[in-house]
């Protein structure tokens, strides 16, 4: 895992290391190490895709579209890309913040307003992460993950994007999926997971309702055959 995660974007408070949460609330069976490639080193998946299997137990991640942001022998970090925040959208956030006042609300570019807000996890949810395209930066606080797309938690990003001077593609999610060390690789051994490359396209697209299905489909799978041979090896 990333040894340094960014500030909390909400509280600003950084006293706390998400890297020592897991998701589940549920100790799965843990395993040493990160799987291996043939050549015995390790083969870490940040930069990926999860995609839930229609058996996945916890229906907190039922049909679950997971970016992984870190992955070492350390655990896990990633955020749900595909299911929305309840009853929040980005004007109102950007008043909660007092970024924006209420009647600048209603003049944000429709990009802006439109941005979507994701529930990016179970654990801390009060913590807001942004997922966006590599053509913003904050020193010390943006994270590239992989190419074509940066992390970056601290309220400064969303001052910039009120103000238009963000990234061209962004995503805020709230909260985070976390594991620790080993428990993604025996979830992912157990068949709860898939993996495949990250699509920034994707990830920032707009209509969350879709990605689970087209996430399937681009690693080559039906999400209807996928269903009828759930829990078979």
């Amino acid at each position: 895992m990333r040894s340094r995660f960014p500030q909390d974007l909400l509280s600003q408070d950084p006293s706390r290391d998400p890297s020592q949460d897991h998701a589940d609330g549920v100790a799965g069976p843990h395993v040493e190490g990160a799987d291996t490639s043939p050549r015995g080193a390790p083969s870490y998946l940040d930069g990926q895709l999860l995609v839930a299997m229609p058996g996945m137990a916890d229906e907190r991640f039922s049909r679950s579209v997971i970016y992984l942001c870190a992955h070492s022998a350390e655990g896990a970090m990633g955020i749900i890309v595909n299911k929305p925040a309840s009853d929040l959208n980005m004007p109102d956030l950007l008043v909660q913040l007092d970024i924006i006042g209420k009647d600048d609300a209603i003049r944000l570019p429709h990009r802006i307003g439109h941005m979507p807000v994701l529930m990016g996890g179970p654990v801390e949810a009060s913590r807001g992460f942004v997922l966006h395209s590599p053509d913003f930066h904050i020193e010390q606080s943006t994270l590239l993950i992989d190419d074509g797309i940066c992390l970056t938690a601290t309220i400064e990003i969303l001052r910039a994007i009120a103000d238009g001077r963000g990234p061209e593609s962004a995503v805020l999610a709230l909260g985070y999926a976390g594991w620790q060390a080993g428990q993604l690789e025996s979830e992912i051994q157990a068949n709860g997971w898939l993996h495949c490359p990250a699509d920034p396209e994707l990830i920032f697209n707009t209509a969350l309702e879709t990605k689970y299905d087209r996430a399937l489909r681009g690693i080559g799978i039906e999400p209807a055959m996928l269903s009828a041979t759930a829990g078979h090896a």
